[in-house]
């Protein structure tokens, strides 16, 4: 069955604010997210978040090779996000295009201010964000992914960072927008924010708004990423309590 259809649906929100999906504008979709489930990897994660289905892992810190990329007062920090060709209803071209290298400099761009570098000097940092199933927005659940599989690695962070896309589709701002919305909306913001101080390491347009629609678009994205951040601190802690369980149950 394919994800989705290509056609774009004859109403994209009712007036009374009720999307193709049946969400409300404020409303999600279904996320879930889990760490450390690559024994090869240093760190991973893995998010489903609606249709999406993407999986980060991390290596490192590790030597860096060629020699002559070595930072010799931080670490090297490489990402690569990649969509797998079946990740898509039409078969996806193998292979690096120019979006997945645009996506894998914005990723890394979001990620860089939470990461100690200077802690790991003459090092590199690998991050890979592999979108096995694509349905709008992979681009911030990867950042979310890839956070936590850095977490999971044990690199040195000043906090994680979480991210959400909104977006404005008539005169409605809507949260997470899905892939009608992404295909036929009037604008896509994606967002993420290094928590705790809640700093914002990336803010991307498309489309217009009014300053008033941007504000909501805003305070809708702030809120969602505070339920996301909560989301992937619950992540962390799963496999923890299911040990310290285990131990009880033994005991």
């Amino acid at each position: 069955m394919p994800l989705y259809v290509e056609k774009k649906p004859e109403v994209l929100i009712t007036e009374d604010g009720v999307r193709t999906d049946g969400r409300k504008p404020y409303e999600m979709r279904p996320v879930r997210m889990t760490v450390g489930i690559l024994d090869k990897a240093d760190g991973s994660a893995f998010i489903e978040w609606g249709g999406n289905k993407i999986l980060a892992a991390v290596f490192g810190p590790r030597e860096v090779h060629p020699k002559h990329l070595v930072l010799p007062d931080k670490a090297l920090v490489r990402t690569r996000y990649n969509m797998a060709p079946f990740s898509t209803p039409e078969r996806k071209r193998p292979g690096p295009d120019r979006r997945s290298v645009e996506l894998s400099k914005v990723i890394r761009e979001a990620l860089k201010p939470a990461i100690f570098v200077e802690n790991y000097p003459g090092s590199v940092i690998d991050i890979f964000v592999e979108v096995l199933r694509s349905d709008a927005g992979t681009r911030v659940a990867g950042v979310n992914a890839a956070s936590l599989a850095l977490a999971n690695a044990g690199i040195a962070m000043r906090g994680l960072v979480a991210a959400c896309a909104v977006g404005r589709v008539g005169d409605f701002v809507v949260c997470d927008p899905n892939h009608d919305e992404d295909m036929w909306g009037d604008a896509d913001m994606p967002m993420a924010m290094l928590m705790e101080a809640e700093e914002i390491t990336l803010l991307q347009t498309d489309g217009p708004m009014t300053e008033e629609q941007f504000r909501e678009a805003l305070k809708l994205g702030r809120n969602a990423i505070r339920l996301l951040y909560e989301m992937q601190k619950e992540a962390l802690k799963r496999p923890y309590q299911v040990v310290e369980r285990s131990v009880r149950g033994v005991v």
